[in-house]
């Protein structure tokens, strides 16, 4: 993206850090590259040198925009300089880490205490995916509620996302490893499913010391390790289910994926984003029990009419929207 000679109406911050997330890159490329497009009355311009914390991000991002002095200035991840010199609006996905400091490194747990909160309560407009979120945003960092806008995410398919085939049926987890991803209960209702049934449990990133050893005699634990985006919408798509066993999450892009691409979706009922809750067949956080019998369910074909349901509800969920929405935003605060 070319950067303007005028003064810009928006400034995107499309460096890919260090500490972003798989998901927190995706939504920066997407809008990075879909803003200028579906917004063609505002002038964008871009900056991006920098890592998390470095004297880039904190003195040479401020010069440059206090330089070009674009009207707006967006943030696309929860790293931003303690000071900026243009108004500016900011993105936070979620704020498990407040939730869950006792799994949080103690740096981690001064900027989301402190820091975070100070940009967030500087910004013009924090954005975030759900309501959960929005109410987090309230809770820890005092937030009136007028500043916070929600814009759910989006997802594009690839062209042809042919199902991945094995010769047992399998359940898929797309995600971290994070303690609050639960896949300690995960691994427990895969174990606790009938055993008569054949059945896989399919994990992205590599095999982790920290997992139970549990063990099927009709099924085995199959790591993915690092893998391309499309590749995975192969194995989504395969899938007898996708399982989110999260203790909480900001939106749960897999979720979305799995609906668009008509996979039955099993969640924690603390982890579904309120967009979806309609098409997702829900367990309390940490029932294994409860997420077994869901996952027998789900292969006996009694969430295909939900899963349908979710293709056909789900399709408005574009990035293309995501990024129209957040065009929306600007213009009223410009």
């Amino acid at each position: 993206m070319a950067i303007a000679s005028a003064r810009s109406d928006v400034a995107l911050d499309v460096r890919l850090t260090s500490h972003m997330s798989l998901g927190m890159i995706r939504y920066a490329r997407e809008l990075a590259q879909r803003l200028p497009l579906v917004a063609s009355d505002l002038r964008f311009s871009t900056f991006g040198r920098g890592d998390n914390f470095d004297l880039n991000e904190q003195l040479g991002i401020p010069l440059r925009l206090a330089r070009t002095r674009p009207r707006l200035a967006h943030f696309l991840a929860p790293y931003a300089p303690l000071a900026v010199p243009v108004p500016y609006v900011v993105t936070i996905h979620d704020l498990i880490d407040l939730r869950y400091p006792q799994w949080v490194k103690p740096k981690a747990r001064f900027y989301y205490r402190v820091v975070l909160r100070r940009i967030a309560r500087g910004a013009r407009a924090v954005v975030t995916d759900d309501r959960q979120t929005a109410e987090d945003l309230v809770r820890f960092y005092g937030l009136a509620e007028k500043r916070i806008t929600v814009i759910p995410l989006g997802v594009d398919l690839p062209s042809a996302a042919a199902p991945v085939r094995r010769s047992r049926p399998y359940i898929i987890y797309a995600g971290n490893h994070r303690p609050h991803k639960d896949l300690t209960t995960l691994a427990e209702g895969w174990r606790r499913v009938d055993p008569a049934l054949e059945l896989d449990l399919v994990l992205t990133g590599e095999r982790d010391a920290g997992l139970p050893r549990v063990s099927r005699t009709n099924g085995e634990l199959v790591f993915l390790g690092r893998c391309e985006h499309d590749a995975l919408m192969r194995w989504i798509a395969g899938a007898s289910a996708l399982v989110h066993p999260a203790l909480v999450e900001g939106f749960g892009l897999p979720l979305l994926e799995a609906a668009r691409l008509g996979t039955p979706a099993i969640a924690s009922d603390s982890a579904v984003p309120d967009v979806l809750r309609e098409h997702v067949r829900t367990f309390a956080a940490g029932d294994a029990e409860g997420l077994a019998r869901a996952v027998e369910a789900a292969m006996r074909g009694e969430e295909r009419a939900r899963a349908e349901r979710a293709r056909e509800a789900t399709a408005g969920l574009t990035w293309d929207a995501c990024a129209r929405a957040t065009a929306g935003l600007y213009r009223r605060l410009l």
